[in-house]
Parts: C-alpha cells; sequence; structure tokens
C-alpha cells in the first residue's frame, strides 16, 4: 500500500511539474525565473546546505533544465523545407537530447548514494574459504611478485586462504607455437613464473589456450578449484592485508550477495594527471566513479563488478557457468548476469589496493577504447532494457552506465556545430540572442553547477570536457567499428610499466593539432564576419563564444598529449612505518616516508654516522606492533638533501624472498594512501577551477608547438620497462616477456 501511495505521489508531482514547465511565458519573464532559480542554486551550493536542501537543489536545477528542453524542443528548430539547415539542426538537437537523457538517468542514480557499515568482524571457524585469482598475461615478475606476495600476506585462516596465479602468457598453445620466438618467450616465463610462486608459497596454473581472454583465464582458475568465495586482482593490483577483513563478513551476512566490490587507487598519474602535474593536487578520474556513482549504484542493487579488488560468491558464478565472455567488458557483463537472475551486489568505499594505470596517452586510449567498445557490446548483445529478471532501477543504471560511452559522438557534433554557422552560415538554432540568454546560458549555468554540486569533491570544474575530449577523437572509430560488427572486438591487454626517456609528443597527437587549427580558422573568421555583416552580429558573438569554449578546450588537450619524461620504473606510495637501517653494525632507527618496488625514502631519527657516497647495509622491517622484526632486505645508501631536511634515498637489492618484505612496507597499512585520496578531494570552486584551466590552455600550446617543431627529428623514446628479479639464493632470472 505504501509502495502504491509513494508511486502515486511521483506521478501527481511529475504531471504537475510538466503542466508548469510547458506553460507560454515570455523571454523576460524565463530569465527573471532562471535567474532566481540559479541564486537559489548558487546559495545553496556556497553554503553547502545539506539534508532537504540536496532535494530542493536538485528539484530546482532540474525545472531550468526541463524549461530549457521544451523551449528547445518547441521553438528552435529550422522549417523542415531548407533540409540543409533542418538535417544537422536534428543532428544537433539529438545530441542534446542525448545529454539531457544522461543527465536525467545520472540524477536517478546518484540522487541519494548509499554509505555501508563496516563488515562485520566474524571469527576465523566461522569463515568461508578463499581462493585469490591473479590473472596475468605479459607482466613482469617484478609486478607480480608485490601482487602474490601481498595477496599471500592478507589477514586471514591460513588454512582458508589459497593464492593463484592464473598465467595466460605461459601457455601450452604458446610454449608449443611453431614460431620460434613466440614458443621460447611463453617457455622462459612459464618457467621463470613457476618458480616465482614456488618460492612465494602460492600456486603457479595456466591452460591450453587462450580461449575468450582474461573471462576465459578466470574460468579455467574455477576448474579444479573449490573456495566458497573468489578474489580477483589484477596482476597490477596488490592488496592491503586488511582486504579480506573488510569484505568477507557481507556474505556471511547475506546468502544472496554475489559481488562486494571495492575501489580501485593507483599509486601512479595517468597520462593527463602527469603531463599537466596535477596528481598530487587533484582528485583522479576513477574517483568520481568510485567515490559518487558506485555509491549511487549500490543504492540500487546496481554496483557492478569492475574486473579487479573484488569478491565474488562462486555459487552464483556456477550458476551462470562461470565469468561471461561474450563482451570484451567481462566484468560488467558478469554482474549484468547475476543481477538478472536475483543476486545482489554491494559496494564497499574503502581503497584497498595500491594498482598502476596507464603511463603513455597511447596506452590511455587502448585502454579506454576496450572498455568503450565493451560497454557498447552489452548494450547491443545484451541490452539491459530488455534483459528479464532486472528491476526498473537496475535497467536505468545499466542503461546509464552503458549509453555514456556514446559520449565521442555529442562531443564531436558539439564542436562542429558552431562552425556550421561560422563557415557556412547554416542557420541551425533558430533563436534570438535574448532567447539564448534567458534559455540556453542560464541551462549551462545551472548545468555546471549541478555538476559541480554533484560531483565538486572527486571533479574539477571542465576536467571531464577535456578527459571526453581526449578520447573522443580517436573513440568514434572503435565506436563505429562495434556498431558495424558487435562481436568482432577483441580483448587487448593495457600496457603498464613504461617509461619515457625524454619529453616528447605522443605518437597519437598530430589529430590534436589540426582541430586547433581549424578552431582558430573559425575564429578568424567569426571576427571578420562580425566586423563586416552587422545584420547577424548579435549572433555571431554567441556562436563565436561557443567556439572559443571548444578552442580552450582543445588547447588544453595539447598539454595532454605531451608526454612528461618519466623514467622511473615504479611509482612511490606513501608510507609512515618505523624501520632500522644498519650499515657497518651501527642501527640507525628511521621512518619510512615513501616506497616503491626498487627503493625507499627514509627519514633517520638520530644522528647519522659518516656515510661514503653509496653505502650497503640491510633494512630491518619491524611490524606494525611496532616491537617484532620481520626480516631484511639489503639496500644501497644516500643521503638526499629535501626542503632543508636530511634524508636517506634506498635502493633495494632484492630477491624474490625480500617481496613480502616490501609489501609489508607498502600494504600492511595504506592509511598514509587513502590520506593522500582524501587530502585530494577538496572542492575545486568553479571561478578558480576555470582560471587555472585558461592558464592550462594558454601556456600548454606553446609548449606543444614547441615540440612539434623541434623534435621532429628525434625518435620517441618510450619502452615498457620488464625488470628482472633475482631468486632466493641470489641468480637473476629472465626477464618476462612482452607477448
Amino acid at each position: 500500500m505504501r509502495a502504491l501511495m509513494t508511486s502515486a505521489l511521483w506521478i501527481v508531482s511529475a504531471t504537475i511539474s510538466i503542466l508548469l514547465i510547458a506553460q507560454p511565458i515570455s523571454v523576460d519573464t524565463q530569465m527573471h525565473l532562471s535567474l532566481t532559480a540559479i541564486a537559489l542554486c548558487l546559495a545553496i551550493y556556497v553554503l553547502r546546505l545539506r539534508g532537504v536542501w540536496r532535494y530542493v537543489f536538485l528539484a530546482t536545477a532540474t525545472a531550468v533544465v526541463l524549461r530549457y528542453a521544451y523551449w528547445r524542443t518547441t521553438s528552435t528548430l529550422p522549417s523542415p523545407e531548407d533540409m540543409v539547415s533542418f538535417v544537422p539542426a536534428i543532428v544537433l538537437y539529438g545530441a542534446e537530447m542525448y545529454c539531457l537523457l544522461m543527465l536525467a538517468m545520472s540524477l536517478f542514480v546518484v540522487a541519494d548514494p548509499i554509505e555501508r557499515k563496516r563488515a562485520r568482524q566474524y571469527p576465523g571457524d566461522e569463515l568461508p574459504t578463499v581462493d585469490v585469482f591473479v590473472p596475468s598475461y605479459n607482466e613482469s615478475a617484478e609486478i607480480l611478485a608485490l601482487t602474490l606476495a601481498s595477496a599471500k600476506a592478507m589477514d586471514y585462516p591460513a588454512d582458508k586462504l589459497r593464492v593463484y596465479l592464473l598465467d595466460d602468457g605461459g601457455t601450452d598453445e604458446k610454449r608449443h607455437s611453431r614460431d620460434p620466438k613466440t614458443s621460447s618467450l611463453a617457455l622462459r616465463r612459464h618457467e621463470e613464473l613457476k618458480l616465482l610462486c614456488l618460492e612465494l608459497g602460492v600456486t603457479y596454473r595456466t591452460r591450453i589456450a587462450n580461449v575468450r581472454a582474461k573471462a576465459g583465464n578466470l574460468n579455467a582458475g574455477l576448474v579444479g578449484t573449490d573456495g566458497e568465495l573468489i578474489v580477483v586482482f589484477d596482476a597490477d593490483h596488490a592488496p592491503a592485508r586488511e582486504f579480506l577483513r573488510e569484505t568477507v563478513g557481507h556474505f556471511v551476512e547475506q546468502s544472496k550477495l554475489f559481488l562486494v566490490q571495492t575501489p580501485h587507487f593507483f599509486s601512479n598519474p595517468d597520462p593527463l594527471e602527469r603531463n599537466l602535474g596535477t596528481f598530487d593536487r587533484m582528485p583522479s578520474e576513477n574517483e568520481m566513479f568510485y567515490g559518487t556513482i558506485q555509491k549511487g549504484l549500490d543504492k540500487w542493487n546496481a554496483a557492478f563488478f569492475c574486473g579487479s579488488a573484488a569478491v565474488l560468491r562462486r555459487a552464483a558464478l556456477e550458476q551462470v557457468d562461470g565469468f561471461s565472455g561474450v563482451t570484451i567488458t567481462e566484468d560488467c557483463e558478469t554482474a549484468l548476469e547475476l543481477h538478472s537472475r536475483g543476486w545482489k551486489s554491494l559496494y564497499v568505499d574503502r581503497p584497498m589496493i595500491s594498482g598502476l594505470q596507464p603511463d603513455t596517452f597511447a596506452s590511455f586510449i587502448g585502454q579506454r577504447s576496450r572498455w568503450c567498445r565493451g560497454m557498447i557490446q552489452i548494450l547491443l548483445l545484451k541490452n539491459p532494457l530488455m534483459r528479464p529478471g532486472l528491476t526498473f532501477a537496475q535497467r536505468v543504471c545499466y542503461l546509464s552506465s552503458a549509453l555514456f560511452w556514446f559520449f565521442p559522438f555529442m562531443r564531436l557534433i558539439f564542436m562542429i556545430a558552431p562552425l556550421l554557422f561560422i563557415v557556412f552560415n547554416l542557420k541551425i538554432y533558430d533563436a534570438s540572442v535574448q532567447e539564448f540568454t534567458a534559455y540556453t546560458i542560464t541551462y549551462l549555468v545551472i548545468s555546471e553547477l549541478l555538476r559541480n554540486y554533484l560531483y565538486g569533491q572527486v571533479r574539477w570544474p571542465w576536467i571531464s570536457d577535456l578527459y571526453e575530449y581526449v578520447q573522443s577523437v580517436y573513440l568514434v572509430r572503435a565506436i563505429i567499428s562495434v556498431l558495424v560488427n558487435p562481436r568482432r572486438p577483441t580483448f587487448n591487454v593495457t600496457a603498464k610499466g613504461e617509461t619515457l626517456q625524454q619529453n616528447r609528443l605522443s605518437e597519437l597527437a598530430w589529430p590534436y593539432f589540426v582541430i586547433v587549427g581549424v578552431l582558430l580558422v573559425a575564429f578568424g573568421i567569426s571576427i571578420y564576419r562580425y566586423n563586416t555583416e552587422p545584420e547577424v552580429g548579435g549572433l555571431l558573438l554567441v556562436v563565436g563564444a561557443w567556439n572559443v569554449l571548444n578552442l580552450i578546450v582543445a588547447c588544453a588537450a595539447l598539454g595532454v598529449v605531451t608526454e612528461q619524461r618519466e623514467r622511473r620504473t615504479a611509482p612511490r606510495v606513501a608510507c609512515l612505518r618505523d624501520a632500522e637501517l644498519v650499515i657497518d653494525g651501527d642501527v640507525i632507527p628511521v621512518c619510512v616516508n615513501d616506497i616503491s618496488l626498487g627503493g625507499a625514502k627514509v627519514s633517520p631519527l638520530r644522528e647519522l654516522p659518516t656515510l661514503g657516497p653509496s653505502s650497503s647495509g640491510r633494512l630491518s622491517v619491524i611490524a606494525t606492533d611496532g616491537k617484532t622484526r620481520l626480516g631484511s632486505i639489503p639496500v644501497t645508501a644516500n643521503i638526499v638533501a629535501e626542503g632543508g631536511d636530511l634524508v636517506l634515498g634506498l635502493r633495494f637489492h632484492a630477491t624474490t624472498q625480500h617481496y613480502p618484505l616490501i609489501a609489508e612496507l607498502m600494504l600492511a597499512d595504506i592509511d598514509p594512501m587513502r590520506s593522500k585520496r582524501s587530502a585530494r578531494q577538496k572542492r575545486h570552486g568553479i571561478a578558480s577551477g576555470t582560471a587555472g584551466f585558461l592558464r592550462w590552455s594558454i601556456r600548454h600550446p606553446f609548449v606543444a608547438l614547441h615540440h612539434l617543431v623541434f623534435d621532429r627529428d628525434k625518435p620517441a623514446e618510450g619502452q615498457a620497462v620488464q625488470p628482472r628479479i633475482a631468486s632466493a639464493d641470489g641468480q637473476p632470472l629472465p626477464a618476462s616477456p612482452t607477448v
């Protein structure tokens, strides 16, 4: 009865709203109403009002948006008699309606995000058995050693935890290939990783052939194992010790729970963050998804599997014959299958892994191309709208996640549209300057306020536009390929651990220069027409401003495709751990400030003895209880001056047996990493965010142009690094092949 009354209230409210929105009013009245709505929303935004004010904000902003949509539909389209203008006008109108549809679905998803309580802590005898799967294809032994050692060290009863490396780079098919190079590399990798697993105390597994990519590899792991829960970590996603404590309890409490997903946290910047220098102060791109959207999806039992840092119930997977592999996004597809069977999911917003992002712009585009093609495959082959068993809310959530990936078409349409009037004088937006101001400008202002209100802590102003633009240039072709043949896309592994020996332009940079050139020419034409055609001067001001906004984003993008040098092969993560440095028998208490696979930075806690330029010693690792000494790592120490303080830079000389100690320092307590994430999540005002973005747009084109002119004869230096580690007896192991 209560549900029926709630539905009736929603229907009545929606009917009244639609009737009010459709009322004819003058342009002046529209302007006054819109300004009043903006003032109200701005007051709520500035004063940080919470509770019921959140819904007042959303309702007020939605009213302005719907007024714009009604006016845009009924008053701005040119006559169909002028087909030359009407066709592009309809294309632009369709793109705008797509954006409004996505806005509506986004508001539905994130209007009331859920905050989960901590999982209940159960005694060991009540906990289920857990199999940890680490699927790998071409990752280095060094990266795998850290992930496997970290997984092995998770806080869980030892007799109920088993860790498996699922190696898809050393399959029978590859080892017995007729190509001598392929077989040789696969055999070397196979033997290297078997030895690595033996020394770390985990199980090495491979399969006959690389069928169905990652999904097939995970399904091969299900065969011959029997853990009640399956944990999946990507090869470069090393878990914190607490991971199972914070997730498994939910499965004990809820018998129909198939998934607990946790956020992905990265210890290195993506290409935009590195090339623009924002990693230490701006929220990462994925924080908007994991910090807000996944919590909104969780409200509707629609939080989905993201491929790693997740726990799944084996019984649920067996009901759908394992991980789904029809599309190349096996994670979201698997969640869709299980949600449609009535299983439940849950999202825990607590970062508990340290992972790696793509290092170069090219690998970043390759990763996003795979995500884009896979989500559109899901839409075409397993349409959530028609999928039996899903609730209405789940359909909206999955449609929102899949339809989002058509944004490249919309971005390019919005970039081309003003050029049609500036260059070809096509009337594709039939409105006066006064109407444009009263409806369109106020709509754009309220939309930016809305976006900053909902996502301001996890996404700075303009950054979404920049991320979407840089991807759009290359993703349009990916979308078309899927639309033409939905079953054609194949899974491509994202390159990780690359280094750049010099600042240079990305090999994908040239289209971005062309686009800036076209927009600059259009800017010049708009100035010329404004001075020579006064009868369209007002409209030219509006459309010219639109073109300038596109130009600002395109200029900032030249900074993204200007790759900044990165010689460090392993990123450092924040760490606050006590340890002891032993050099020539002298024991020096130190605090470990940060650490990577290859070394650490430590602060001495007493006066240092006289050290040579490169002193050898050992770093003694102390457990988090501050008493137990777990072992030591051979190091070379160098004195480094940092901001007036004296610190020591340590270089590890690690063998396989030392990786559990490195994992202990890095991941036994990741509160410093979480603190870093929290420190970045500060709201950046629209004015200050716009000013900073304008600085990028002014500065970076000159830097990019310098590289374009003066680096033409230099080779593009960037290489995938496959570090070598040593076995327990100190002998070097062969490097992992890049397959």
